[in-house]
């Protein structure tokens, strides 16, 4: 198996919508297509990629590093023993000469590729992603299902409770029985005033509504929060704090007795590491929130889990960011506790296969070979061109 090219676009999914750091008023997105010599049905293999939200397009990365270490790399350095391309050799070709620490967007840029180079491996293989993770890393076993909540709450100028449970109940409408919604922008009595609005859609019940903060938060203001909603019994409170401060998490913990949630913004295993032996997070109750798609892509992500479980974690307690169908895939092959989903924002990006329903929170994966971009219309629509690209 070689790769014969590998072909990226940046795509726009800018939205007037913000959380309670950023707006999404510019945000982009890398897509690559890496094409290789493999034929199956009388076409090439091509493994498909692209970054996660909330990180801008690293196309520089891509077209300075690490495409060029990928194609100038000896081919047969890339296979595995079973003559096709191992994701971890062409990790480590694409890591070649980079200084350790420091992971800034470089982590995002590898990523998109990672992730493509497993979609051409299981597309090869002819099995869906999820199957080859549970039958190389999880002893064959596989969830029939995963466990998945819609996020979304959002603000957008003129949004104002009417139109935050219209979206709510919407999610609801469509099979999600636990949903998300953005809060740390505005004052606390209008957060609480909007958190009251989505819980009277849930019947009161708290442990189906998760709060993000997004990191704004200092510890004061985040205890402070943390106090007004500790009676509602939230399914989880949401980077209340900056993501690399460690001793403000431990603090919090201290005083927030219900469910922390971290960890979207943390890039690799050293990271994961670092917040797991000092943030204070508990491995009862506490949510890990590593985008595979962000953080180097599936390789380092697999050092990752390595790392929580030395340190007594589950993998049950990881459900990454994203809402995209590469992390779907990883939760379902290896055990996670489920994924993000993103029904409405961050198109095409967002959301998984066309034909698969949520119902009651979880989502069947389907039998498609690879990551399963072909079933999802509108986003193999943006992806396909590269493929057919002369």
């Amino acid at each position: 198996m070689r790769i014969t090219a590998i072909r990226d676009d940046v795509v726009p999914i800018k939205s007037q919508i913000a959380n309670a750091f950023i707006d999404f008023s510019a945000m982009t997105a890398s897509v690559v297509a890496v094409v290789t010599d493999v034929m199956v049905e009388g076409r090439p293999v091509v493994g498909f990629g692209f970054n996660s939200n909330g990180r801008y397009a690293p196309r520089g990365l891509l077209g300075e590093r690490f495409i060029p270490r990928l194609l100038e790399a000896a081919p047969e350095g890339l296979l595995g023993e079973d003559g096709l391309i191992d994701p971890h050799r062409a990790w480590t070709a694409m890591m070649r000469n980079e200084k350790p620490g420091g992971h800034g967007e470089r982590s995002v840029a590898v990523g998109v590729l990672d992730m493509a180079l497993w979609d051409a491996l299981a597309k090869a293989k002819r099995v869906p992603l999820w199957r080859l993770l549970a039958d190389r890393y999880n002893g064959g076993r596989a969830d029939e299902a995963a466990w998945v909540y819609a996020a979304g709450g959002y603000y957008h100028p003129g949004k104002g409770l009417d139109a935050l449970k219209d979206e709510m109940r919407s999610y609801l409408d469509r099979g999600y029985s636990t949903v998300k919604m953005k809060v740390g922008l505005v004052p606390l009595d209008e957060d609480l005033a909007r958190i009251e609005a989505v819980l009277g859609l849930l019947g009161g019940d708290g442990s189906r509504l998760c709060v993000d903060v997004n990191g704004r938060f200092g510890l004061e203001e985040a205890i402070r929060f943390g106090h007004a909603v500790a009676p509602l019994g939230l399914r989880w409170y949401e980077e209340p704090v900056d993501p690399l401060d460690y001793l403000a998490h431990a603090a919090l913990a201290t005083t927030y007795a219900g469910p922390l949630a971290t960890g979207e913004n943390l890039f690799s295993h050293q990271d994961a590491r670092n917040l797991i032996r000092h943030g204070g997070l508990r491995p009862d109750r506490d949510v890990l929130q590593f985008d595979p798609a962000l953080s180097y892509g599936l390789v380092e992500y697999l050092r990752t889990l390595d790392v929580l479980r030395d340190h007594g974690w589950s993998p049950r307690r990881c459900v990454p960011h994203g809402g995209h169908q590469f992390a779907l895939n990883i939760a379902v092959g290896l055990g996670l506790g489920g994924n993000e989903s993103y029904p409405d924002v961050f198109a095409p990006f967002g959301g998984f296969a066309d034909a698969v329903p949520v119902r009651d929170s979880r989502v069947a994966m389907p039998d498609a070979p690879g990551i399963g971009f072909e079933a999802k219309a509108d986003l193999y629509a943006v992806m396909r061109p590269l493929a057919e690209a002369v």
